[in-house]
């Protein structure tokens, strides 16, 4: 298996995965929602994916800008939303490869702060720990009972000591349909 940056003619493989990721139910809004962030402009810098196995696309993790107000100092953040293995490759660690390459890329390329609106038992094997602890608030509010799925990595140092500060997202992802549990 093999991780790479997407292309622009993956596209409709990409949005079938999430299709198929979520389900019937979810699978059409968030592939809507990929397709929707891929063209945001305020999307931008955007880092796509895909996880290939034997020539065919079995993963797909989407990574877009996010601002942090009220900041004391500028930060470079991205949102990680969403994330999607083809049923049949699920719980063979594929997503947590496709989120380590992204965190490794996105460090390389300067950015400090990753946010991601998931499950809390997933994302904290991959280095994630609660945003709203460290000071960081979502584009709108989280249920208390959910708090723990609004997560935050650091990656480069003391940026977490030295911040705190509201999550803006691009235009697309920033509409609260996306931010319920």
């Amino acid at each position: 298996m093999k991780i790479r940056k997407s292309t622009q003619s993956e596209r409709k493989e990409i949005l079938n995965i999430h299709s198929q990721a979520f389900g019937k139910d979810k699978g059409p809004v968030i592939a809507k929602l990929v397709n929707d962030l891929l063209a945001d402009e305020t999307a931008l810098p955007i880092l796509s994916l895909v996880a290939v196995d034997n020539d065919n696309i079995i993963g797909h993790i989407l990574f877009t800008k996010a601002v942090v107000t009220r900041a004391e100092n500028r930060i470079s953040a991205q949102i990680l939303a969403p994330l999607a293995i083809l049923p049949e490759e699920q719980k063979k660690g594929i997503g947590k490869k496709l989120i380590n390459e992204g965190l490794r890329l996105l460090k390389k390329s300067g950015t400090e702060l990753v946010f991601v609106l998931g499950h809390p038992t997933y994302y904290p094997r991959c280095g994630f720990i609660p945003a709203g602890e460290q000071g960081f608030e979502a584009p709108y509010s989280i249920p208390e009972e959910h708090a723990e799925a609004w997560m935050i990595q650091e990656l480069n140092s003391d940026v977490l000591k030295k911040n705190s500060g509201k999550v803006q997202c691009s235009k697309v992802l920033n509409e609260p349909q996306h931010w319920r549990e």
